[in-house]
């Protein structure tokens, strides 16, 4: 069957699917649909796994016999987001030993045992352990509880480490801190939607990034701590404030914004109403909530249209990675610098979230962006920057997403 046979036949359909994982249990494996072969997938994922993890530029470092962590290499240090990104990867592709390193790692020398952020984590550290920040960062505690309960339901809680009692630490902790010591929940107890930052400050904003409400529901089904009803609300919020902080017409979304999806005015959030690197994630995990919710599919297959659209205008081998949402170029003193540079590139990974947007909708722009995500190289621009961290784990988990392997793990 041609591409476009396929596509008309699934858009009869009403889209790709109206179910999701947690229902079906069954997940796409949309590089074989587009015409590559499933040998020349697996062998792909293997090859972008290893990027990551074992080749001359991986973030993956193993310390001793037990730990490991994975470091944002051009930032000289360990965060909380990559962390949890590395154990999330682990326990999708059965990887346990590096999901055990990781979180080893991390409780020894991240997460706080006691005191006012008791259960919490510094989000970054240097990579000795040495906190460089006390404070956390809400989507680093919002991973690390999600790939813990898929380690109970994948490996069992009886081989050294209690997952769900860790994840279940983690929840109650945050949610016994009412403000007091300037300590707040993960979600901010008046909105119900994940904070930037779980303290008094940081907890004024959210991050939409941030945002992936089957998490959830994961949450709701397998945490058992008495919260299911809550975690289920929540998913409805948060699928209900990704309606109001994407724009319209482009699809874009802020880098960061109030609770009804608005940008914080001042000369100091100067950009943050912008589509940059945080944002480059909301692609993905609405792809992930379609994936494994299917909860509003109509609003998200619409929101895939969007964003491709956008980005196809801008060309598939030519759009820049940051943006105003309403599709404009940001000014320079608006551009966030990274590595020590400050410039508008057309960076791997947008290239590979705004690919696993494809997940949402099947049309001819959606093949161009999954094939210039296959062909894409992951290598330094010619000035020398580089990012093997955070463009390298994106491109893996768009490869995880299009072949079918990101997916609700259930209970053995």
């Amino acid at each position: 069957m041609s591409f476009l046979m396929l596509a008309l036949c699934l858009q009869a359909k009403g889209g790709p699917w109206t179910k999701g994982g947690f229902e079906t249990r069954k997940y796409r494996n949309v590089f074989v649909e587009m015409g590559y072969s499933k040998k020349a997938v697996e062998a792909k994922l293997e090859e972008v796994f290893n990027d990551v993890f074992h080749g001359p530029n991986k973030v993956y470092f193993e310390v001793g016999d037990t730990l490991g962590y994975i470091s944002d290499i051009k930032n000289h240090d360990v965060r909380t987001e990559g962390m949890s990104y590395g154990m999330m990867i682990a326990v999708q592709l059965d990887k346990k030993d590096i999901f055990d390193r990781i979180w080893r790692w991390s409780k020894k020398y991240m997460q706080h045992q006691s005191g006012p952020r008791e259960g919490y984590f510094a989000w970054s550290c240097k990579t000795d352990g040495t906190h460089n920040a006390e404070g956390s960062a809400s989507d680093g505690e919002l991973y690390y509880i999600t790939a813990l309960l898929f380690a109970s339901n994948r490996w069992g809680d009886n081989t050294g480490i209690n997952y769900k009692g860790e994840a279940q630490r983690i929840l109650n902790c945050s949610m016994s801190k009412n403000g007091e010591d300037g300590q707040m929940p993960l979600l901010h107890p008046d909105h119900q939607l994940i904070t930037f930052t779980p303290d008094r400050f940081g907890s004024r904003n959210t991050d939409p990034s941030y945002h992936i409400p089957a998490f959830y529901e994961v949450w709701a089904k397998w945490a058992d701590d008495g919260r299911a009803e809550y975690w289920k609300e929540a998913a409805k919020k948060s699928r209900d404030f990704l309606h109001l902080c994407t724009h319209s017409v482009t699809g874009l979304n802020p880098d960061i914004c109030q609770y009804d999806g608005t940008v914080m005015q001042g000369p100091w959030m100067r950009g943050s109403g912008n589509f940059r690197y945080d944002s480059w994630r909301v692609p993905m995990n609405i792809a992930l909530d379609y994936e494994w919710s299917c909860a509003d599919q109509e609003w998200q297959q619409d929101y895939g249209k969007r964003i491709q659209d956008f980005f196809y205008s801008q060309g598939v081998d030519t759009f820049n990675d940051q943006y105003r949402v309403d599709g404009t170029l940001p000014a320079e003193n608006e551009i966030l610098q990274a590595g020590g540079f400050r410039k508008l590139r057309h960076s791997i990974g947008l290239v590979a979230t705004v690919a696993a947007a494809s997940v949402l909708c099947m049309s001819d722009k959606s093949k161009e962006f999954v094939d210039a995500l296959w062909k894409a190289k992951h290598e330094p621009f010619d000035d020398g920057y580089f990012d093997a961290y955070y463009d390298g784990l994106l491109r893996l988990f768009a490869f995880m997403h299009l072949s079918g392997n990101y997916q609700v793990i259930f209970p053995k």
